[in-house]
């Protein structure tokens, strides 16, 4: 298991466009992938609990990538955050 603690710098945060882009990576991946922001855990795969996290600008959430692929899903989801979500940064 892989564990990654990444910062959203994108100025709206993780709303539906983010979140959709998330589920995109972790969805089709053979890991099961959770993201934790804030003490609250969350099925990295489901666009719904994702977006239920309400997590804005600034903050640090943690992945959990546990499976045959996981390398490859954390790599895709630091180049997502480090694009800022093709969004501008804050």
């Amino acid at each position: 298991m892989i564990e990654k603690v990444l910062t959203v710098t994108n100025k709206l945060g993780i709303h539906a466009r983010p979140a959709g882009m998330i589920v995109d990576i972790t969805g089709p991946a053979k890991s099961d992938v959770f993201i934790i922001f804030e003490g609250s855990r969350a099925n990295a795969k489901s666009i719904l609990n994702v977006m239920m996290l309400a997590i804005p600008m600034g903050s640090e959430v943690r992945f959990e990538v546990d499976g045959e692929d996981e390398q490859e899903v954390v790599q895709r989801l630091e180049t997502l955050f480090h694009d800022n979500f093709n969004e501008e940064p804050g």
